[in-house]
């Protein structure tokens, strides 16, 4: 058979988004079949290419739940939640008159319920799970050196590395001794190597897991590093109060904008982010392609 699907690209994380609401497709996601799946159509010259796979599932699925996603990484990885993906497949199910809506949609995720709005042209705004196990002013030894850090989990685990000199940095070098950190095993951790630039403006690198690269774009990712960066420094008030968003430039050259609220007690919640979405094409997965990759499963 053949497979029809839609590339988007969130500030420069791109996704390949496919239709599996009529559960069509489950028989993909029984035993090691889903992760080589993922991973012949991730790889950039050989399949599609993208930084990860996102699978729409039933629609209203009871409990005030809009529709399913499942998110899966470059490496055939599920992983619990993606912020710019969230931004993605919100903006998808929208143009697809899957969920119709004038308020908030609530797409169940791995990390929980996640809701989306569209805000304008190509802007979506995704309110994701409060971040959870924060744990700040960490000093993390790599290469001799002591390096100063904030982690949470805003749906899969973050860390925050503070620097002085972004574009300079290799992250190729120290993205996979931060990622792979004996320290945060052993799962490991998403990198954020972070700049703040002025008041309400910083600007990130991510090093993802799954990935195991270097990404345009994480929206998780820039939500950690905005609330660190902001528990960290003595700007006003009102980004405290979802009232300002912290701006966070991304290697694509693109902005987010992440919102929250802190509590008198240093809690973190209600946490938005804002994206810019876009449809670089629809396509189908031909049968010789998928003959290849999943040849057991084009058999039956």
């Amino acid at each position: 058979m053949d497979i029809p699907f839609t590339k988007l690209s969130a500030c420069g994380n791109d996704f390949i988004c496919i239709d599996n609401r009529d559960g069509h497709l489950d028989a993909f996601f029984e035993g090691d079949g889903i992760r080589d799946f993922v991973r012949h159509l991730c790889r950039r010259g050989l399949g599609v290419g993208a930084d990860g796979v996102i699978f729409a599932g039933p629609v209203g699925t009871g409990g005030g739940v809009d529709i399913l996603a499942r998110f899966f990484e470059p490496d055939g990885s599920e992983v619990e939640l993606c912020g710019n993906g969230v931004g993605a497949f919100v903006h998808w199910v929208f143009v697809n008159r899957w969920v119709v809506t004038e308020e908030e949609m609530r797409v169940l995720t791995s990390a929980g319920v996640v809701r989306g709005q569209e805000m304008g042209p190509r802007q979506v705004r995704v309110c994701i799970p409060t971040p959870t196990n924060i744990q700040r002013e960490l000093s993390v030894r790599v290469e001799e050196r002591d390096w100063l850090c904030d982690y949470m989990v805003v749906g899969v685990p973050h860390l925050v590395i503070y620097v002085d000199d972004l574009e300079r940095l290799e992250i190729q070098h120290f993205g996979p001794l931060f990622r792979h950190h004996e320290r945060f095993g052993p799962r490991g951790v998403n990198a954020n190597f972070c700049q703040i630039q002025e008041e309400g403006q910083i600007a990130v690198r991510t090093y993802e897991f799954g990935v195991e690269n270097e990404t345009l774009a994480c929206g998780t990712g820039s939500s950690a590093s905005a609330i660190a960066s902001f528990m960290r420094s003595d700007w006003s008030s009102s980004y405290a109060k979802h009232e300002t968003p912290v701006r966070v430039r991304v290697q694509s050259g693109e902005t987010l904008q992440v919102w929250f609220q802190v509590s008198e007690e240093g809690q973190p919640f209600d946490v938005c982010i804002e994206t810019i979405v876009r449809r670089v094409y629809h396509g189908t997965l031909d049968s010789e392609f998928l003959s290849e990759v999943l040849p057991a499963r084009e058999e039956t």
